[in-house]
């Protein structure tokens, strides 16, 4: 019997100027392994090509090891190249549109002689005779000769000539050609047959493009003196998502060209990029958008609030964020979950065949001009992604901590768990009703058993349990800035304690106290996504023992569950609870009676355990008992291993 597994590309693409057409070649290579993953799950033949090849690979994974791996595309976050392709990949993904006529497209339209503006391009081809001298020094020919094949080495001088000589101190490139060409791309995706959906149903896409206001606009610090300063913040991120539901579009074709346009417009090359200019595109197209005003004002609030929308101007995205992990990293927080995942980060860098050369025979002190232009634009798109890198590493190795942790606790937490119960335990049948009760009584087992050290154990939860909220809610509400959170947070503090869920006294180290409980169930998230998260590791580690036939329904119950509960993560599901955070200025206790209501985590409890005791009943001894201990043991490993995830 074969097991299924995901592994999850979320990709970062960096940006990378004129490299723009060897993104689309990667990008495309990405997407054509999405689609050999799902022609190898539903059976249907794949296309020629590299898919065959994947297709391939993917029956011999499985035919060797018995596992039938299918590769997703969920979270895309790319800068000026990157991000430009990054809006193709995703409405490919997303719609099942197709990415084949674009290449066409990037080889014709995306061509120098294609992009000039036509007011900036020399008149003929005397214009500027006396910049012919800088054309041939630009072309010279071991630069050329070492770059280019030599079938295209005069069509590429030709047309460096044609660049140079068109007018200076201006960008050469037409902003309302980009854009209509990037409309064209759109329209040809769209016209072009389209097959499923590159995603299961429910599996969110998440496309985050990056942009930088040239203008900025004012964020709040809080410091300690003075409490509080301005500052200008000049970053922007335009996410896009299409919640795990297949659709026409990704977005309105306007939105997905707004990102494309206003992130890849480099200074120098490009006009900045204002929304007027897709306006009158649109206008000459005969497009509407009647979006508008909803898009700007959730991609720009600050400006749309000073009603400076209009008049934003915008850059780059590769000048202050060039390759933006932190969205992809963030998105995680809101990924569902059906079977085991295998999650990697994939870093695309639009340099092929670039190497670092530390040649000091020949060092010399950079030029006036090379040191301004290395120190203005060359130099901040070329910042190390190891800061990065180094977060992502530290996650991992906080994980491995924990196992190592839980591995090395399981003994005598099984023994207290055997103490508590008796070897009886294995003989009865488990039903809900059952797993309510053993559940609670070893939860109370272990908050006795943990003593003083329990108290800090429930405050760490109750903070924990306050900031999810407070993030659920802020996410809900729409309001961007750290300090509206803080906002939230502090009135659901304040809810909290003015309903008495924090009640801390001494006689918590014997177990929280009613009330305390009662906030628990009702809103502790975190706690059940831990506890579900342990099982699935400890079916994990019996995979070498024990048949797979007989862990199948086990596992596929917990995935399940697990799925359901990491649906309450997700912003979608409070979307009706938007415009009370939007109002919350004082008592949040009754939004957090509605917030209850939305999440419903009792009903989800009953699901679980209905779904976990119909699994338990099919289990032999030897398989039962290691995944009841963890169940029932997970309380004691919390306590122990909370306070080093910190919260």
């Amino acid at each position: 019997m074969t097991r299924e597994k995901e592994l999850r590309l979320a990709l970062v693409c960096y940006g990378g100027i004129s490299l723009a057409v060897y993104m689309h070649g990667i990008t495309k290579e990405i997407w054509r392994l999405a689609r050999a993953s799902r022609a190898f799950h539903a059976g249907t033949t794949p296309a020629g090509g590299s898919q065959g090849v994947y297709r391939a690979l993917f029956q011999e994974i499985e035919t060797e090891t018995g596992l039938k791996l299918r590769v997703l595309v969920d979270i895309i976050a790319g800068a000026s190249a990157g991000g430009i392709n990054g809006v193709f990949l995703a409405q490919a993904i997303s719609t099942g549109q197709s990415l084949e006529p674009l290449t066409d497209l990037w080889l014709d339209s995306a061509d120098i002689e294609a992009l000039i503006d036509p007011k900036q391009a020399p008149s003929h081809r005397f214009s500027k005779a006396w910049a012919l001298p800088l054309a041939w020094m630009a072309a010279r020919r071991d630069t050329i000769d070492a770059t280019v094949e030599p079938g295209a080495r005069e069509e590429v001088r030709a047309k460096l000539s044609h660049f140079i000589r068109s007018r200076w101190f201006e960008p050469p490139f037409g902003g309302e050609r980009f854009t209509g060409m990037i409309l064209d791309a759109l329209d040809a995706m769209a016209a072009a047959p389209r097959e499923p959906r590159l995603l299961p149903n429910g599996q969110p896409l998440d496309l985050f493009v990056t942009v930088t206001d040239f203008r900025g606009h004012p964020e709040r610090l809080t410091l300690n003196s003075p409490p509080e300063v301005v500052e200008t913040e000049h970053r922007v991120v335009v996410p896009f998502s299409d919640h795990g539901v297949t659709g026409e579009t990704l977005a309105h074709p306007a939105e997905l060209a707004f990102a494309a346009r206003a992130t890849s417009s480099f200074p120098g090359a490009f006009p900045p990029f204002m929304v007027g200019e897709l306006d009158r595109v649109l206008t000459e197209r005969n497009q509407s958008w009647s979006e508008r005003g909803t898009f700007l004002k959730r991609i720009l609030p600050r400006q749309a609030a000073a009603n400076a929308a209009e008049s934003a101007v915008l850059i780059d995205g590769s000048v202050l964020n060039n390759a933006p992990f932190r969205p992809a990293i963030d998105a995680l927080r809101e990924r569902p979950a059906r079977r085991q995942v295998d999650r990697r980060f994939v870093y695309i860098d639009p340099h092929p065949g670039g190497a670092i050369h530390f040649d000091t025979s020949e060092a010399k002190t950079p030029g006036f001009f090379q040191t301004i232009i290395g120190a203005i634009s060359e130099l901040p798109r070329q910042q190390p992604i190891r800061d990065n890198l180094e977060d992502i590493a530290e996650r991992s190795r906080q994980i491995e901590r924990m196992r190592t942790i839980i591995a090395g606790i399981r003994p005598e937490v099984e023994k207290q768990v055997e103490d508590l119960f008796g070897y009886t335990l294995f003989l009865d049948s488990p039903t809900r009703a059952r797993l309510t009760a053993w559940r609670q009584r070893a939860q109370a087992a272990a908050a006795k058993s943990a003593g003083y050290g329990y108290a800090a154990y429930g405050h760490l939860k109750i903070t924990g349990v306050v900031e999810t909220i407070a993030d659920l809610l802020h996410h809900a509400g729409g309001e961007p800035g750290p300090q509206r959170w803080r906002g939230i947070r502090a009135h659901i503090a304040a809810a909290v304690t003015a309903r008495g869920f924090d009640d801390m006294k001494p006689s918590f180290a014997g177990g929280a106290s009613a009330t305390t409980i009662a906030f628990l169930r009702t809103f502790d998230l975190g706690f059940r996504l831990r506890r579900l998260r342990l099982l699935a590791r400890r079916i994990t580690d019996l995979e070498g023992d024990q048949p797979e036939a007989e862990l199948a329904p086990i596992r596929d119950a917990i995935y399940a569950s697990l799925a359901d509960y990491l649906e309450c993560k997700r912003t979608d599901r409070y979307a009706a609870l938007r415009k009370d955070v939007r109002l919350l200025r004082g008592d949040a206790g009754p939004l957090l009676d509605k917030l209850a209501a939305a999440m419903d985590l009792k009903a989800l409890d009953e699901r679980t355990e209905e779904r976990l005791a119909a699994a338990f009943a099919g289990l032999t001894r030897e398989v039962k008992r290691p995944i009841l201990l963890s169940y029932l043991g997970f309380p004691y490993f919390d306590v122990a291993t909370l306070p080093l995830l910190q919260g």
